[in-house]
């Protein structure tokens, strides 16, 4: 509980109508959770203005409400706070209910098209290995410390991104490390946290449904950086053309990593296998249990990020070795039959090619490779043809398949992917929309020595289909499918 007039003053209102020598028992922006003495912001969403459940809101007992429209008719008791910006007001009111909590930890975010998850994932294992209670956000899960707590967004709204940061402190955290969506930073869903560092992996063509332009998409994962506080650090990957404009405006400290040129952190792959990677960092080489060159992006920056928290470089050295690939980040399964299986998350053209890059400079012409993908319904259509035709030209097999078709007809998003097929690829590409019977296909087409690729869903242990989430997991598809190879 506090006082109205103590969460007023985190942020600036144009006008206050009512007391504000008043107590508040709960502060929420979803107006189905109002309750007896309750701060309801009224927040204009993209799909619903929630101003039209402020009466409501009233009706159930709340005792004030942030708008940026007022009301033709107050109620008598009740105050109203009139903002500029309800999103800004709900984000600083947020930070203030929960005391902080961002600035009581050395928080971490890392924003990019590809790697978010591994990034955020590993840094939190680096800081457990190193003897600290950490948390993570990310799209996989959330953390607090050892204990898991769902995660049902990439970057969760003000509210509930403050209470888990405030957990994390009530946890004994003293670092914790998230993953920074494009959404977010327009949503301006992170206002008002403070970050002690910003990690940028890569950024190629994603969210366009979104953001319309790339332009915009540059621009969004820019506002994060810009934001960085003077005395915080801003780690870039130097291989990345947009690296450099991510640091154009910042006030931290700028940072590089790259594989190809001088940088603070400089990284060289030494030897690469289906089952890991001996990997030079910063001159020190390393055996890695994770395979590709993107991989060895992450974890340098993943090496830069630990340095420059603090921790003892040769102490990091000693705990690369032990970090774990993420579930569904090319996360390698063995058949009985002698073929293997690789189950990743890539959903992007660009994630695509990086994975089937690293399985054919591993595999080389000693093996075939058969892939499995397909695209998301609702979400950016003109990716579609750019996918089939990467899984094409650099696969021995193809098939596409469903993905999460979300409200979309299935069989329309393949034809969307069939015509980004070059004519002499077409002979060795299936469409099959049923994802269990592709995959199982898949593995009836391969042979020993071979790698079969289920890319797109990675983690994910559900299909969408119609709005509806069913239970389907890649990785108990390919396992079901090695269990009677045995049989």
């Amino acid at each position: 509980m506090k006082k109205l007039s103590q969460l007023l003053s985190s942020i600036q209102p144009i006008k206050v109508v009512g007391q504000t020598d008043i107590d508040i028992k709960d502060l929420i922006n979803d107006s189905r959770l109002a309750g007896e003495g309750a701060l309801f912001v009224a927040v204009k969403g993209v799909a619903v203005d929630s101003h039209r459940f402020i009466g409501d809101v009233v009706a159930a007992g709340a005792a004030a409400i942030v708008c940026e429209d007022m009301p033709d008719s107050p109620k008598q008791g009740v105050t109203y706070v009139q903002v500029e910006n309800s999103v800004i007001a709900l984000a600083r009111l947020a930070d203030e209910w929960f005391d902080h909590p961002s600035s009581n930890l050395r928080l971490v975010g890392v924003t990019g098209t590809n790697g978010k998850t591994t990034t955020a994932t590993l840094l939190y294992e680096m800081a457990r290995f190193m003897g600290y209670k950490a948390g993570l956000l990310s799209t996989v899960k959330n953390m607090i410390d050892s204990t898991e707590v769902p995660a049902k967004q990439t970057t969760p709204d003000h509210l509930s991104l403050n209470r888990l940061l405030h957990e994390m402190v009530l946890a004994g955290c003293e670092f914790a490390f998230m993953e920074v969506s494009s959404h977010a930073c327009v949503q301006r869903r992170i206002e008002g946290i403070t970050f002690a560092g910003g990690i940028f992996t890569n950024l190629t063509r994603d969210h366009l449904d979104f953001h319309k332009t790339v332009d915009n998409y540059i621009n969004a994962k820019k506002m994060f950086f810009d934001a960085l506080p003077k005395g915080a650090f801003a780690l870039v990957n130097a291989d990345d053309k947009v690296g450099a404009v991510m640091l154009q405006n910042t006030r931290a400290d700028k940072y590089y990593y790259s594989l190809r040129t001088m940088a603070d952190f400089k990284g060289r792959i030494v030897e690469s296998r289906l089952d890991g990677t001996s990997l030079e960092l910063n001159g020190h080489q390393v055996e890695v249990l994770f395979t590709g060159r993107f991989n060895a992006y992450n974890l340098l920056s993943v090496y830069g990020a630990s340095i420059l928290l603090g921790f003892d470089p040769q102490e990091v050295l000693v705990k690369m070795s032990m970090l774990e690939p993420v579930a569904g980040r090319f996360q390698t399964l063995r058949s009985p039959r002698g073929y293997t299986a690789i189950v990743d998350y890539a959903h992007t053209p660009d994630a695509l090619v990086n994975v089937l890059d690293t399985i054919r400079e591993v595999v080389g012409t000693n093996g075939h490779i058969i892939t499995v993908c397909g695209c998301g319904g609702d979400r950016d259509a003109g990716k579609r043809p750019i996918m089939a035709r990467e899984a094409a030209v650099r696969s021995d097999k193809v098939i596409l398949t469903s993905d999460n078709p979300r409200t979309e007809d299935p069989d329309e998003i393949l034809r969307q992917m069939e015509i980004g097929l070059p004519e002499d690829k077409r002979s060795c590409t299936l469409t099959i929309t049923d994802r269990r019977q592709a995959i199982r296909t898949a593995c009836q087409l391969a042979s020993q020595g071979d790698v079969v690729l289920v890319a797109g869903k990675g983690h994910e242990d559900y299909q969408e289909i119609n709005g509806v989430k069913h239970h389907f997991d890649d990785r108990e598809q390919v396992l079901e499918v090695f269990a009677g190879e045995k049989s």
